[in-house]
């Protein structure tokens, strides 16, 4: 214990007294706690909806009064109304052209964003010159043409618009009684915590990698191996970067977690389906997560000595890179089937289980002794993960030369047995 105590005193000063990591980690708390304090100081009201204190009814004034897009049209079968046009593109400045080659020429030009030539009571041509993505103009018009007809039929047959659209369009009043999770709204803040265990185990697994296979290229590893257990060596190096890791992203994500807790309100609820999260989901995010991160630690270490170059360390982990990558996208996909079969075996094996889980807790129906026996076979697995990942680090650091496979090394690790 004594000398896993050193190792692990001597790693976590590595990572404390780590201008980078520790200026790095700063920096992100910084920028993620300012920008959502945005709203106090900068008025956003267009974006997110809700009225700034510092931007006042001045600026709502001005918003209100901003310009326009232009947008023309052209109507050939007489059947436009521009009083509904105006309704029905409330950010939009509609003028008539005179004709369509006026309506080209100015949509050519920009001067206008877009134009309509309306060629009959339910056809029309749409001029724009680059169209977005994000474009819903044609949406739109087609609604307001169906309303054109619908006006000009019910004017020729002597039918009152009003009392059939009334009848059409009855208002429905539900009111939802979720009674225990509601899987559309946790969705996108389980998509997200699943990518951040996800780079936490990529990131830390490499940085503990390649300091492996530094020391043993510079051959401190062979005074190390000698003075103290494989065991201490390992688990010290793996457990300081736990902390580390965990000290990192708990401060970026508590950061980024409270400060939106402080400004929930000025942001108007907006963010609430990636930051608004539960403490149930957080705690076995943290368990689960953390449970992984060691059970790929180990692996990453163990990987890490198996060469004697950094340059060799991703043919070294290109194997345990496949699998993390397999079990991320797994994952993602079945998070819109959390109750499914699939997700349900996933949520039990050691290399799965600390993103399914958490997912499951978040958006499924889980029972408590299923959590239990997860991460109890996650833990088990953890320990025998870092016997294995020790043993293999210890017959990897005293072998020099090319890299050493994976077949190899077990087959060694037997013979030696």
């Amino acid at each position: 214990m004594r000398r896993f105590l050193i190792v692990l005193k001597y790693e976590l000063k590595e990572y404390f007294t780590n201008k980078v990591f520790m200026g790095l980690t700063a920096v992100l708390v910084i920028l993620g706690a300012a920008a959502l304090f945005l709203p106090r100081f900068v008025d956003m009201s267009d974006f997110t909806g809700v009225q700034s204190a510092a931007g006042g009814e001045e600026s709502g004034d001005e918003g209100a009064g901003g310009e326009k897009s232009l947008l023309l049209y052209v109507d050939q079968a007489g059947v436009v109304r521009a009083e509904t046009l105006d309704g029905m593109f409330p950010g939009a400045d509609w003028q008539e052209a005179a004709d369509v080659d006026s309506l080209r020429a100015a949509v050519e030009a920009q001067e206008a964003e877009a134009g309509f030539v309306v060629t009959g009571a339910a056809e029309y041509e749409y001029y724009v010159y680059n169209k977005a993505m994000t474009d819903t103009n044609t949406a739109v018009f087609d609604q307001a043409m169906k309303l054109f007809y619908r006006m000009d039929y019910c004017r020729t047959h002597g039918l009152d618009l009003e009392e059939i659209a009334s009848m059409y369009d009855v208002p429905v009043t539900v009111t939802e009684q979720i009674l225990n999770k509601d899987s559309g709204s946790n969705y996108w803040y389980c998509y997200v915590l699943v990518i951040v265990v996800f780079m936490l185990i990529v990131y830390y697994g490499q940085m503990i990698a390649v300091s492996v296979t530094n020391e043993k290229s510079n051959r401190a590893i062979e005074v190390l191996v000698t003075s103290t257990s494989s065991n201490s060596l390992l688990f010290g190096k793996v457990i300081a970067g736990a902390i580390g890791g965990v000290f990192q992203m708990g401060l970026i994500l508590g950061a980024i977690l409270l400060s939106y807790q402080v400004n929930r309100q000025q942001w108007g609820g907006m963010l609430d389906m990636f930051l608004h999260i539960p403490g149930d989901v957080l705690l076995s995010f943290a368990f689960f997560g953390l449970g992984g991160y060691l059970f790929y630690a180990f692996l990453y270490g163990a990987m890490g000595a198996l060469v004697s170059k950094t340059e060799d360390i991703s043919k070294s982990v290109s194997g345990l890179m496949v699998v993390i990558m397999v079990v991320y996208f797994f994952s993602l996909m079945q998070l819109m089937n959390v109750d499914g079969p699939v997700i349900k075996v996933l949520s039990f094996l050691p290399i799965s289980s600390y993103s399914t889980m958490f997912a499951r807790v978040a958006m499924g129906s889980v029972a408590a002794w299923e959590i239990v026996v997860s991460f109890l076979i996650l833990a088990v697995s953890i320990i025998g993960t870092g016997m294995l990942g020790a043993k293999l680090y210890r017959m990897g650091t005293l072998r020099y030369g090319n890299p050493i496979k994976i077949g190899t090394a077990l087959k060694s690790l037997r013979g030696n047995d």
